[in-house]
C-alpha cells in the first residue's frame, strides 16, 4: 500500500494528524462542505450500528421502548425550563422562516430533546399506572461547534441516543440512573474495550437542569479526558414547568420524577485513539462490523477455483456460528495490498488461504492486535477463531486499562498539580474543598476540570489541593476534549 493510501505519520509523533488520517483513510468519515459537519461513511456507520445493537438489546430487555420526536422545538418550550434554555442558548441553531414567510415563533433545531419530549409526556402521564414511562430515542442533535471541530469528538451534528424516563419517586429515578450507568459501562468497557472512571459530576459540571449527573470518563493517549456518556436524575426540574403530574396510589396528585441519559458516536473516537496504531485502526471484535476477513491467495490460474471455494466454505461455517465475515475476492488487487487495507480498517482477524494451506488442509490466521501468525488445521478453525477473537478483546481492554491506570497521578500541592498537568497530563487524583469558586479558579488557571467524583467516597482526606482549606471530597481532575 502506498504512502498516499496508508498512514503517513506516527501516532506517537503527531497524534492529531494521525487521528485525522485514520478517520479519513480507513473510510470511517469525511469532512462535509458545510463547515462543522461531517459525513459518516458506510464503514463508520456500520460500527455505529454495532454499538447501537449492543445497547439497544439491553434497553429492550429492561422494557425500554424506542420512539421518535420532532427535530424542531418551539422557543416557548425551551423557555419553560429557563435554566436549561440558558445553558444551551449559545449552541442553538434557529429556524426563522418557512419558505419566504417569517415564522411567528422561532424553532430550535434540537440541541437535546427534553423539552419536546416532556411536553408530550404531560399528556401521556395521568396515573401511577402509567409509570414508569421508559422511552429511548436514536437520533441526531445539532449544537453550534463550527470553530473547533474534530470528527466523532466535536461536530455541529452528531449521532447519539437519548433516553427519557418518568417515575413515581426519586428512589425509582435513582435506580434508573444507576442501571443505565452500568449499561453504559458494559457497552464502553466490555464491548468497546475502553476503560472508564465512573462517578458524579460536580454542581458546576453537571447537566444543566439536572438534580445530579453521573458520568463515565476515559483517558486518551494525549493525556486528555474524554466524556463517554452521562446519566442524569432530573428531579422534578422538568416535570414542574411541563406539568408532568400523576394521580398517585394515595389518590392525590404528584409531580413525577424524570431521568435522561445518552451516549454518542464519541465511543468510536475513543476506540480509534486508544487501540489504533501506526498501521491504522484496531477494532475490538465485539463491535467490529467485520470480525474476520478471508483473503484467498492465488499463485496460478489452475488453483484459483479450489481456493476460492474453500474460502467460501470457511466463511459460511463461521457465519453460521454468528461471526461477521467478509471474503475479499477482488482480482484487481494483490494479496499484500489487501493485507494492508484490512489492517488499516482494523479488522480483528485475517485468514489467509493459499495453495500450501489448501494442500495441508489448514488456514493461516493473523491477529490485528499483535500481528501474531498461526497455522490452524481445518478441523480447528471454528474453535481457534472463537478463542483468538475473545483473546483480542481481552488484550485490548487490558492494555488500555493499564494505560489509564498509569495516567492517574496524585497531587497534594497546587504547584505539583500544575506541573503534572503540563508535563504528563492524565487524571489527577486530588482533595477538594467543595467550593465552586475554587473549582472555577483551577479551571481558569490550568484548564483542568473535575471530571468525576467517585461513586463511593475515597478516603485519606487532607486539605484542598488549591486553597488549603479542609477537603470534603477526593476528585479526579483532567484537561478534556
Amino acid at each position: 500500500m502506498s504512502k498516499e493510501i496508508g498512514i503517513t505519520v506516527k501516532k506517537a509523533e503527531n497524534f492529531s494528524e494521525w487521528y485525522t488520517q485514520v478517520v479519513t483513510k480507513a473510510e470511517l468519515a469525511d469532512y462535509s462542505s458545510m463547515k462543522g459537519f461531517m459525513i459518516l461513511r458506510p464503514y463508520g456507520y456500520s460500527i455505529w450500528e454495532r454499538i447501537r445493537e449492543c445497547l439497544d438489546r439491553r434497553l429492550k430487555e429492561t422494557n425500554h421502548s424506542n420512539a421518535y420526536f420532532p427535530l424542531l422545538i418551539p422557543e416557548s418550550f425551551l423557555k419553560k425550563e429557563a435554566e436549561h434554555f440558558k445553558g444551551f442558548t449559545p449552541e442553538v441553531f434557529w429556524v426563522t422562516h418557512a419558505g419566504d414567510n417569517q415564522l411567528t415563533e422561532r424553532l430550535a433545531i434540537r440541541p437535546t430533546s427534553e423539552t419536546i419530549i416532556y411536553d408530550a409526556y404531560s399528556k401521556w402521564v395521568r396515573s401511577w399506572r402509567d409509570l414508569p414511562l421508559l422511552i429511548n430515542v436514536w437520533n441526531s442533535v445539532l449544537r453550534a461547534e463550527i470553530t473547533a471541530t474534530r470528527p466523532f469528538i466535536r461536530t455541529s451534528e452528531f449521532l447519539w441516543q437519548e433516553g427519557h424516563t418518568v417515575h413515581e419517586t426519586k428512589e425509582d429515578a435513582d435506580k434508573e440512573v444507576m442501571m443505565i450507568l452500568e449499561f453504559y459501562r458494559q457497552l464502553i468497557e466490555d464491548e468497546s474495550a475502553v476503560p472508564v472512571l465512573l462517578g458524579y459530576k460536580s454542581e458546576r459540571e453537571k447537566f444543566v437542569g439536572a438534580l445530579y449527573t453521573t458520568t463515565l470518563e476515559a483517558m486518551m493517549p494525549d493525556g486528555k479526558a474524554l466524556q463517554m456518556g452521562t446519566s442524569h436524575n432530573l428531579g422534578q426540574n422538568f416535570s414542574k414547568p411541563f406539568e408532568i403530574k400523576y394521580l398517585g396510589r394515595d389518590e392525590t396528585t404528584h409531580y413525577a420524577w424524570t431521568t435522561s441519559w445518552g451516549v454518542s458516536w464519541r465511543i468510536i473516537s475513543a476506540m480509534i485513539m486508544l487501540h489504533g496504531d501506526d498501521k491504522g485502526l484496531i477494532i475490538p471484535p465485539r463491535i467490529a462490523p467485520i470480525q474476520v476477513v478471508i483473503v484467498p491467495i492465488y499463485y496460478r490460474e489452475g488453483n484459483s477455483r479450489a481456493i476460492s471455494d474453500r474460502a467460501t466454505q470457511v466463511a459460511d461455517q463461521l457465519k453460521k456460528t454468528g461471526f461477521t465475515v467478509h471474503v475479499d475476492s477482488r482480482d484487481q488487487y494483490t494479496p499484500g495490498w489487501k493485507f494492508n487495507e484490512w489492517e488499516l480498517k482494523g479488522v480483528p482477524l485475517r485468514l489467509e488461504i493459499g495453495p500450501k494451506d489448501l494442500e495441508k488442509h489448514q488456514v493461516t490466521m493473523v491477529r490485528r492486535d499483535n500481528s501474531q501468525k498461526t497455522m490452524v488445521t481445518d478441523d480447528r478453525i471454528l474453535a481457534e477463531v472463537t478463542r483468538i477473537l475473545e483473546d483480542i478483546q481481552k488484550n485490548l481492554l487490558a492494555k488500555a486499562k493499564s494505560a489509564m491506570d498509569s495516567s492517574i497521578s496524585n497531587a497534594k500541592e497546587y504547584d505539583e498539580f500544575k506541573r503534572i498537568l503540563d508535563e504528563r497530563g492524565g487524571f489527577i487524583r486530588a482533595c477538594w474543598c467543595g467550593d465552586t469558586d475554587c473549582e472555577d479558579t483551577i479551571k481558569a488557571e490550568t484548564g483542568a476540570t473535575i471530571r468525576t467524583i467517585p461513586l463511593e467516597p475515597e478516603g485519606n482526606l487532607t486539605s484542598c489541593v488549591r486553597c488549603g482549606k479542609t477537603a470534603t471530597k477526593v476528585v479526579y481532575f483532567a484537561r478534556a476534549y
